[in-house]
């Protein structure tokens, strides 16, 4: 997509399936919203009783117990891109507080994480005017046949997908729509950028619909956009959500943290 050529950080392809995390990283819980999601900051505050009776270490030990963590396929990868792109991470903080506020009240009312904002910085460094060699334009990079599907006007001189209320409305019901094929937002940030017909044929001759352990079968542009965006992730909110993990990951963490 638009810039990846400047930011991507080429490192060896992780071929091992196998679910690994890092050491925990004891940093303020992220805010997600929507059904499809958990939300780390309330593991220990759904219910008050048992949060009165807990004392304070127990309940920060439980809280920094419930951060999610980087997998260990990407660990090395996140690392060299934050010191790398240091400089480049700290222009899109400055500026991200003007669009942030817009993407995360749109995706709020889809019900799809508010995460995904980190994918308007991978896509088009948050210019709302970008345009891609190939045509994609936008903070979304959204073609314009897929911005016509979504209900954007594209003729002549009008072009939503320069607006960014309503280009987000469109990539956040692409997003969902994507999430509805695959239940695995790993998987549908590799179908943003190469298509769900790429990440279908990559599932089928992995075997799997672990991401880790499809990615060898993707175009090196869509692995490096998936890492790049998790990489972004973790530097804005110092640990992970549900938009970073596989769909057994994410299985697996709700299992063990959400208290009823």
């Amino acid at each position: 997509m638009f810039f990846a050529h400047f930011l991507l950080l080429m490192v060896p392809a992780a071929l091992n399936p196998a679910i690994g995390y890092a050491s925990v990283v004891p940093t303020p819980g992220a805010f997600i919203h929507g059904p499809l999601l958990h939300d780390t900051t309330k593991i220990v505050n759904r219910d008050s009783i048992a949060s009165k009776t807990m004392s304070p270490d127990s309940i920060a030990a439980k809280t920094v117990a419930a951060k999610i963590t980087l997998n260990k396929n990407v660990a090395g990868f996140v690392k060299k891109y934050i010191k790398k792109e240091d400089e480049f991470l700290q222009k899109m903080e400055r500026k991200s507080e003007k669009y942030f506020a817009t993407i995360e009240e749109v995706f709020e009312k889809y019900e799809i994480p508010v995460q995904l904002k980190y994918l308007a910085i991978v896509e088009s460094e948050l210019l709302s005017n970008a345009k891609s060699r190939v045509g994609a334009r936008g903070l979304w990079q959204l073609m314009p046949e897929t911005a016509r599907e979504l209900g954007l006007r594209v003729s002549g001189k009008t072009d939503e997908r320069i607006h960014t209320y309503r280009s987000t409305v469109a990539a956040a019901k692409y997003l969902r729509s994507l999430y509805k094929k695959f239940g695995d937002w790993l998987l549908v940030l590799a179908a943003y950028n190469s298509g769900p017909g790429t990440v279908y044929k990559a599932i089928k001759k992995a075997g799997s619909k672990n991401f880790w352990a499809i990615q060898q079968f993707l175009p090196a542009e869509s692995r490096g956009h998936v890492k790049r965006f998790i990489a972004i992730h973790y530097f804005f909110e110092g640990e992970g959500s549900i938009t970073t993990q596989t769909k057994a990951e994410a299985k697996a963490w709700q299992e063990k943290f959400d208290v009823e």
